[in-house]
């Protein structure tokens, strides 16, 4: 299992999900965060010295491996905007999952 983290522009996340749920993903986590990348915060790249941390959405989903790859196309797809700071992605390892409620576990864990 892995793990894709996705850091996007937030008005791509209607966008974003929409793909997701079209490749099959059952669930995900969305968390408004603010950071910065390459350009530290500029809007252009020439704009004024000081750093700014910018608003993004961090999408967090845990996928059978072999899902992996159709999932990062899709997030390249509906969050790419042709623009500096389009986002980044993150593929992680997942050891297991545990359902709480059913104690299921592995991929059983996220169907």
């Amino acid at each position: 299992m892995k793990k894709v983290e996705a850091i996007i522009k937030p008005f791509k996340l209607d966008d974003v999900k929409d793909r997701l749920d079209e490749v099959g993903v059952k669930g995900m986590v969305v968390t408004e965060v603010r950071g910065f990348g390459r350009q530290m915060g500029h809007v252009e790249l020439f704009a004024d010295a000081s750093t700014q941390f910018l608003p993004k959405i961090k999408i967090e989903v845990v996928v059978p491996d072999y899902m992996v790859e159709e999932v990062v196309e899709a997030i390249v797809e509906a969050a790419s905007s042709g623009r500096v700071g389009d986002g980044k992605i993150f593929v992680i390892d997942v050891e297991d999952a545990v359902r709480i409620r059913t104690g299921e576990s592995g991929e059983d864990a996220l169907i």
